[in-house]
C-alpha cells in the first residue's frame, strides 16, 4: 500500500469490541479513511492475518502511519484531534488511566459476556468473578462522572472521549446481557447507545450478512 493510502481494517461489527474502540477514535478525529470490514471466524481469521501486523483488528493505515491495537489508534488520533482526551491535565490523566485499565483488565467479564450488539437476552445475575469486574467498572464510571462529568452525559461531560470509546463495548455487553446495575450506570448506557456514532455502528452491525454470524455467539 502506498504512503498516501488510508484504510481502517475492522472485524465484524456484531462481535468485534476492539474494532469498535478504534473505529470510534478514527471517526471522532474525522480521519478520511476507507473502511474494510473483515468477517471474523470466531478464532483464527486468515484474512485478518493477511493484512494486520499483529494478526488482529483494528488496524489503521493513515498517510504512511501503520497503527495496530485500539489504544494505540486512540493515541494516534488524539495527536491529530486533541479533543479526544479531556483538555485539563488532571482529567486527561484520569481518562488515560481508566482507558488503560480497560485495555488490560476485566478478563472475566470479557469471557462471560462476548460482544454481540444485535442481541438482547433475558437478565441474569453474573458469576461472582464477573460481578466483581462489573462492580469495578461501575465504580470507575461513577467516580469519573462525579469528578469530571458535570457538563454532560458522558464520562467527561458533554463530549465523547477516548475513555468513552474504550468502554463503549462494555456498554454493548451490558445492554445485551442486562445484569443488574445502578441507575447512574443505566443513564450512562443510554447516553452511549444514543450517540450518533454508536448508533451508526449498531445499524451497520444489524445489516451485516447472516452468513457472517458465528453460532456460539448467537445461542
Amino acid at each position: 500500500m502506498n504512503d498516501n493510502s488510508s484504510v481502517l481494517y475492522i472485524g465484524s461489527r456484531r462481535y468485534s469490541s476492539w474494532s469498535l474502540r478504534g473505529w470510534l477514535a478514527v471517526r471522532l478525529a474525522g480521519l478520511a479513511v476507507e473502511e474494510r470490514v473483515i468477517p471474523l471466524a470466531g478464532g483464527h481469521t486468515p484474512a485478518v492475518k493477511a493484512v494486520s501486523p499483529s494478526g488482529m483488528v483494528p488496524f489503521l493505515e493513515h498517510e504512511g502511519a501503520r497503527v495496530w491495537d485500539s489504544l494505540a489508534i486512540i493515541e494516534y488520533c488524539a495527536e491529530i484531534a486533541p479533543q479526544i482526551w479531556p483538555a485539563a491535565r488532571i482529567a486527561r490523566a484520569h481518562a488515560r488511566a481508566i482507558a488503560a485499565e480497560m485495555h488490560s483488565g476485566f478478563r472475566e467479564l470479557r469471557l462471560a459476556m462476548p460482544m454481540n450488539c444485535t442481541r438482547t437476552l433475558e437478565p441474569a445475575e453474573p458469576a461472582p468473578a464477573v460481578r466483581a469486574d462489573l462492580d469495578r467498572i461501575e465504580a470507575i464510571w461513577a467516580e469519573t462522572r462525579t469528578r469530571f462529568g458535570a457538563g454532560g452525559p458522558f464520562l467527561f461531560g458533554a463530549a465523547l472521549t477516548g475513555a468513552d470509546a474504550m468502554y463503549a463495548p462494555v456498554v454493548s455487553r451490558l445492554l445485551t446481557y442486562r445484569p443488574k446495575v445502578t441507575a447512574t450506570t443505566e443513564a450512562y448506557l443510554a447516553a452511549i447507545r444514543a450517540h450518533e456514532l454508536v448508533d451508526a455502528w449498531y445499524r451497520d452491525a444489524a445489516a451485516e450478512p447472516d452468513d457472517w454470524k458465528i453460532a456460539r455467539y448467537e445461542t
